[in-house]
């Protein structure tokens, strides 16, 4: 059980944004984003009614991992501007009242970095681990051919050497092996308050936590790595109160009662995510479990893996965090991708926006942005057979091709090119009352005037799969049916059913009717919740 306190008010009440900063706004017409780009839309994003935005990593960086290979963690890498320019960025989204997230990767370097510069040359460098001979797993080591010899573990590609966070477990054959409290793993601890501080000190609100459960290396049941976490909790609650960290973990069950104030459901743990979304036809390849997702349009799926997962993670959070669920992330396929198109994924984020979890919305999948098959690597995208760059392709502002992003520059971002395809865009959803882009904006506001719908609200499922209908607090029933054939349930509705927000759903004394692809909230009376 977690000792930490709860999470703070805001981030509670907080829908999240996801800003791949490379293609989200391009200032300067060079073919990438940068930070200026995100200051001109911050508007668009107040209207959309988002308050809290995540950057994935903006700090200076090689590219080789789409800037997950950090060369300096306390500056902003010069593609995307300046140190002012976000400090600019900071201020702008609290005027708006919005808050400013950035990545956090302490589980490796590029490298380039200074840091591994001094260690390939110096053997009493202890800020990476190092061993004299090849070890197992054989693939994660690395010849250095500096003076330094030997080899070094990588995090994740060969160009990211792990940093040193120490060893769960001592082995007479690995002498390279130290403890957590050796000098260099609390060099790195030190490290990571240096960096959270600075960046705290200028007014960001918190960091999502790349690879949060790589740093403790052999440390069954992540004990080291919980207690390192906790160490971090225990120093922002005390030095930067209100602040938050959100791991890339996977594992909410795990990873909040460490210390995080959130965690994310994501594809690469457990089914829970890919139990909602993924149809085998994005990033990710066949299903996990050869079954289709619920918000599958032949209705295939079921929600019951989606529950199992829930459960377990809401018993050990306990209140003491959130578990966080994405539409996509810079990672994982969009919710509009292989047969499901926009049309369909209303009531996907109707499901998202009302159940106590944190919301997290990748930029564009608010208007429906298709993730993009067949797209040649880009800085690290294509991960063996994941091709994660079907979901990095430049945000569709207007109509145009890349909406901004320079076709000319060599150094420019996908753009989806082909002339049939019916792309989406801001200008146009934002014209159209009836598009993906207004049926968000408009939960969003449903759920930021209800509390009931928010993270702290209970829950209570009446009917499973098709249509999928809960309760949150007493009074809010909530109806989704994610497949494209129309579903009943029964529903004992006695007295008076007030609508909310209604696609294609009705709720009358003889049950439920819900359309194709439709979601309904509804307010009801006292004699109609007390009947259920």
């Amino acid at each position: 059980m977690s000792a930490h306190r709860n999470p703070p008010s805001w981030l509670s009440e907080a829908v999240l944004y996801q800003i791949y900063p490379a293609t989200f706004a391009d200032s300067n017409g060079d073919g990438i984003g940068d930070l200026r780009g995100v200051l001109e839309r911050l508007d668009y994003l107040k209207w959309l009614g988002v308050d809290t935005l995540w950057f994935s990593p903006c700090f200076a960086s090689t590219f080789g991992d789409g800037g997950y290979d950090i060369t300096d963690y306390l500056t902003i890498a010069p593609r995307y501007g300046t140190n002012e320019d976000a400090d600019a960025l900071i201020e702008a989204a609290r005027a708006r009242g919005m808050r400013i997230m950035l990545d956090l990767v302490p589980g490796h370097t590029s490298h380039q970095h200074p840091w591994f510069q001094e260690a390939v040359v110096n053997p009493d460098d202890h800020r990476y681990i190092w061993s004299d001979r090849v070890a197992s797993p054989v693939r994660g080591w690395i010849p250095n051919h500096a003076a330094r010899g030997g080899y070094y573990l990588a995090n994740f590609y060969p160009i990211q050497p792990a940093l040193n966070f120490g060893y769960a477990r001592m082995d007479p054959a690995e002498p390279w092996r130290q403890p957590v409290t050796a000098e260099g793993p609390q060099a790195n601890r030190a490290a990571l308050r240096e960096i959270m501080g600075y960046w705290f000190d200028r007014g960001v609100s918190g960091f999502r936590v790349d690879m949060a459960a790589s740093l403790v290396k052999d440390d069954p049941g992540f004990v080291e790595t919980g207690r390192l976490w906790a160490e971090m909790r225990e120093w922002i609650d005390e030095t930067y109160p209100g602040r938050i960290l959100l791991s890339e973990w996977g594992d909410p069950k795990t990873a909040v009662p460490a210390g995080f104030h959130a965690d994310f459901f994501l594809h690469f743990t457990g089914p829970a995510l890919r139990s909602l979304w993924d149809n085998g036809t994005g990033s990710q390849g066949p299903w996990a479990d050869g079954r289709p997702p619920y918000f599958d349009p032949e209705g295939q799926g079921t929600m019951s893996t989606f529950l199992d997962a829930w459960n377990e993670a809401d018993t050990a959070i306990d209140g003491a965090g959130h578990a966080a669920l994405p539409t996509a992330n810079h990672d994982f396929s969009r919710l509009t991708c292989g047969p499901r198109t926009r049309d369909m994924v209303a009531p996907a984020f109707a499901f998202q926006l009302t159940w106590p979890s944190l919301p997290v919305i990748y930029y564009g999948d608010e208007i429906g942005m298709r993730y993009v098959p067949g797209l040649p690597d880009k800085e690290g995208s294509q991960l063996d057979s994941e091709a994660r760059q079907g979901s990095r392709t430049p945000m569709q502002w207007d109509d145009t091709p890349g909406a901004g992003f320079s076709t000319a520059s060599p150094e420019r971002f996908y753009l989806p090119v082909d002339p049939d395809e019916d792309r989406p865009s801001v200008a146009a959803a934002q014209a159209d009352e009836d598009s993906l882009l207004h049926h968000v904006r408009r939960l969003i506001a449903l759920r930021k005037e209800t509390p009931a719908l928010g993270t702290g609200g209970s829950v209570r499922v009446l009917h499973r799969d098709y249509p999928f209908v809960y309760l949150r607090g007493d009074r809010h029933l909530v109806v989704v049916n994610g497949r494209r054939e129309p579903a009943t349930a029964p529903f004992p509705a006695t007295g008076s059913v007030t609508p909310l927000a209604v696609h294609g759903v009705d709720v009358t004394a003889s049950g439920i009717q819900a359309g194709g692809f439709s979601y309904g909230v509804f307010e009801l009376d006292a004699d109609t919740a007390a009947a259920l």
